[in-house]
């Protein structure tokens, strides 16, 4: 069970009311006595297009933290970029003085076996997060975050945080709000590895990703926990796949692949679901899968 200060991180659905909006219309009278559900992400043979996305201390919730969540994935034949989520660096590092320490990261992921280094853009600063203010939340003495030991960076024996959260002054400590395009650049020269940016919401954005040679884009509003307002992922991905379709690897709206965070608690649900809801749309394969399946409603009837 949760703790009072870790619960908020999972209660939170953001986007649920806005993917409500959005109707499956059933296809009847097709075989579907068979139904591929492999795609490839980043060149990679995953089984299913639904793929574990990286989520912090999750120590919190589970002792084993993401080996856990490995185990989990394996027992149900399930692989993801090496039955593993991809790596999300520069949230987390800082340039100019930290270029050396990014560069070790990067190594490491390499030594590790990753298949590529995922950046979250979207945190400059973190997002007013009210229940971790109101929770008084910090990182609980006995755990720490691993890839930064340096005592700047280890705040969980902080106290005196102001009107904030523990993890805002961390994150406000551990990021460098100056990183920009240009630093993407340097962390393709840096590895071999494909480099995928998350938090894209824009067409503008993701012209900008091509332009400097990412190898795929995630989009994602991080849970619409960092801008108040801002359009439910599921309504921004139309507008970046027609802008990088056919450029980078873009299910219904265009999608490749879903990355998911909290919900891969209930990850054997949701490949039965997806496999539920590709029969009764009549989709034997992925391939199939396309737009005319959804219609847009903001008026739904609850009958």
């Amino acid at each position: 069970m949760c703790k009072q200060d870790v619960l908020p991180g999972y209660r939170h659905a953001c986007d649920s009311a806005v993917s409500c909006r959005w109707c499956i219309y059933p296809c009847v009278l097709r075989d579907v006595s068979s139904v591929d559900m492999p795609t490839t992400v980043l060149g990679h043979r995953v089984s299913i297009p639904i793929c574990v996305e990286a989520t912090a201390m999750q120590r919190m919730e589970h002792p084993d933290d993401k080996t856990a969540t490995v185990r989990g994935q394996t027992d149900l034949f399930l692989t993801c970029l090496s039955c593993d989520t991809g790596m999300k660096l520069s949230s987390w590092a800082t340039s100019t003085i930290e270029e050396a320490a990014e560069a070790s990261l990067v190594r490491r992921a390499e030594e590790a076996g990753y298949k590529g280094i995922f950046v979250t853009v979207d945190t400059p600063y973190l997002g007013r997060r009210r229940d971790d203010v109101r929770n008084r939340f910090k990182l609980p003495s006995h755990l720490r975050v691993a890839n930064f030991e340096t005592p700047d960076l280890a705040f969980s024996s902080k106290e005196g945080y102001g009107k904030d959260s523990g993890l805002a002054v961390y994150v406000t400590q551990a990021i460098d709000a100056t990183v920009k395009w240009d630093d993407i650049t340097w962390l393709k020269r840096m590895t071999s590895l494909p480099v995928v940016v998350k938090g894209v919401l824009t067409a503008e954005d993701a012209k900008e990703a091509l332009k400097y040679g990412v190898d795929g884009i995630l989009v994602s509003n991080h849970g619409a926990r960092q801008l108040d307002g801002v359009p439910a992922t599921i309504d921004a991905l139309p507008e970046v796949v027609e802008d990088v379709e056919g450029k980078v690897d873009a299910l219904a709206l265009g999608a490749k692949a879903v990355f998911v965070g909290r919900p891969v608690l209930s990850f054997q649900m949701l490949r039965e679901e997806l496999h539920l809801a590709l029969v009764l749309t009549g989709c034997r394969s992925l391939k199939q899968v396309n737009r005319s399946l959804l219609r847009r409603s903001e008026l739904i009837s609850r009958i």
